[in-house]
């Protein structure tokens, strides 16, 4: 599992928390930025995005082809060339309430296999609601959250090996929580957007607050340098230095 993040120098990844704005905001929609993303969703056999991610970008689909179009003939190539059987990976959606748009582009593009992780309430709500053809519902319990591990236990459910999530802050809390995010990408934008009462503002990681004695460490694996805009690869680790 790995996960990609744009963040400023202050760390915010979204101006708002209100769904309206999200990571092209904060890169200044950089196109080495949205190259990067779609080099590793050419990768991803699975993306996986919370509710919100998906609410905050009404337009958006998540496969690489929308995220760096000019690429799209190359990403197409390098993926079958990578021997990745399916054309486009699977976005997997974690929603506790079912509260989704079914005819989201993101949701409703007939060649982009989805799957939709939900609760019984949830299920219920989706099933009114009558998802798009290449959608399925999935019901991961009763209670009031997507337990992660089932996240990962139904991409695998599918033969996926390689899982992108893109957030949003709460989703990698929880998978931080549960020890199931292996690697982050994280580009650092040259730009500060501050936080104050109005504006509290996300981090990459949000719902959850690390103590001294369990936050997790990470081994910085690449650094990579474009203009004024740092690429960094960290995995993560167990042992503390």
């Amino acid at each position: 599992m790995i996960a990609n993040f744009v963040s400023t120098l202050d760390g915010v990844v979204a101006f708002d928390t209100d769904e309206g704005s999200g990571g092209g905001e904060v890169s200044g929609f950089f196109d080495p930025d949205r190259f990067v993303m779609g080099l590793l969703r050419t990768m991803a056999d699975a993306i996986l995005v919370g509710a919100g991610t998906v609410r905050a970008a009404p337009t958006h689909e998540w496969t690489a082809r929308r995220v760096h179009p000019g690429s799209r003939l190359a990403y197409a190539e390098w993926r079958e060339r990578l021997g990745i059987r399916s054309a486009q990976p699977t976005t997997i959606v974690a929603t506790a309430s079912g509260g989704l748009d079914p005819s989201h582009p993101g949701l409703s593009a007939p060649d982009v296999p989805v799957i939709i992780v939900t609760t019984e309430e949830g299920a219920a709500r989706l099933a009114a609601a009558r998802p798009a053809p290449n959608a399925r519902v999935e019901v991961a319990g009763a209670g009031r959250r997507v337990p992660a591990p089932k996240l990962i236990e139904i991409a695998g459910s599918i033969g996926a090996g390689l899982i992108l999530c893109e957030g949003g802050p709460h989703l990698i809390g929880d998978l931080l929580r549960a020890g199931l995010l292996d690697e982050l990408f994280l580009t650092i934008a040259p730009q500060v957007a501050g936080r104050d009462e109005g504006a509290e503002r996300f981090g990459f990681v949000e719902g959850l607050a690390f103590s001294v004695a369990d936050a997790p460490w990470a081994q910085l694996v690449s650094v990579r340098r474009a203009g004024d805009y740092l690429f960094l690869r960290y995995r993560f680790e167990k042992a503390r230095p």
